[in-house]
């Protein structure tokens, strides 16, 4: 792994808060074990093994029932460690794949029999190469025919701009961490604000997860300040937001997050039983295993 990569929390505290039957972490990956499923070679990083057996019994540990795997770009388009942990999961889990414009029907078929119901689309500079926007077209109008939505990793500088691009997309579209807002200018301010209004479009969803990526004042305060954000998009979108850990916490460089304390922000974003069902149970069943 890289010299600076900062491995997952090896002894995460068991959560305060009891999630609620059939929760749903929506947001993780695996990585490797590398001597199976070796790295891309255009990574732009290279991370510890994180397996599937690993993000098990981590699930068992928090007191959630299923995952939804998102694939990680340092496994490029090759999906095999995905859809090997999905089929070893005995359908409590589904996946969200990276995939090449000519990749085969075939592929395709066979990762929906394993679980996939999505792909990703990252636009994160440094994480990826850029794509041309044709490209992602061709992709989302040969996965909407499997009802697959698609997932879009981007930061909040570049929204605005990609905007009419997403709006055009023939799928649902779920935003991964609100959008990356700069929580340093509150809710109020007018970037923040335009994501929310983007929201009432109902093609969009989005998950409320990474307050360890967006606070600037860290765990010791229970990323008090990136809390406001989450709970109004709950609030407002209760039947279109989605939670997960994001473990094993790809690229941290200020802390690594205990998966523990990370469920006990969920009654602080959720405060109702009614909300939490929403975001940890309805809300992930019916976008991946309602088919």
């Amino acid at each position: 792994m890289d010299i600076d990569w900062m491995a997952w929390h090896p002894d995460p505290k068991k959560p305060d808060f009891i999630p609620p039957v059939g929760a749903v972490d929506a947001h993780c990956h695996v990585f490797g074990p590398a001597d199976k499923f070796p790295f891309a070679p255009t990574r732009k990083y290279t991370p510890c093994d994180a397996s599937k057996e690993q993000l098990f019994a981590l699930r068992h540990h928090l007191g959630f029932s299923r995952n939804v795997i998102v694939q990680a770009s340092c496994h490029g388009q090759n999906n095999d460690a995905l859809v090997d942990a999905l089929q070893a999961s005995n359908d409590l889990a589904r996946g969200v794949a990276v995939v090449s414009p000519d990749i085969s029907d075939a592929e395709l078929r066979r990762m929906h029999a394993a679980g996939v119901r999505g792909v990703r689309f990252n636009f994160v500079k440094r994480l990826v190469d850029n794509t041309p926007r044709e490209v992602f077209v061709s992709i989302a109008d040969r996965i909407a025919k499997l009802g697959w939505h698609i997932i879009v990793y981007l930061e909040s500088p570049d929204l605005p701009d990609l905007i009419p691009f997403l709006e055009s997309l023939p799928t649902t579209v779920v935003f991964d961490h609100m959008a990356r807002p700069d929580v340093s200018k509150g809710v109020d301010h007018p970037d923040f604000q335009r994501f929310v209004t983007l929201m009432e479009n109902e093609k969009f969803w989005c998950k409320v997860t990474c307050p360890e990526r967006l606070s600037l004042i860290g765990p010791d305060q229970d990323y008090s300040d990136v809390v406001p954000f989450m709970k109004l998009l709950v609030e407002k979108y209760p039947d279109r937001v989605l939670w997960g850990t994001d473990w094993p916490h790809p690229n941290m460089k200020s802390h690594m997050p205990d998966d523990g304390a990370l469920v006990d922000v969920i009654p602080m974003i959720a405060t109702t039983p009614q909300l939490q069902k929403k975001l940890l149970v309805e809300n992930p069943m019916r976008l991946y295993w309602e088919d």
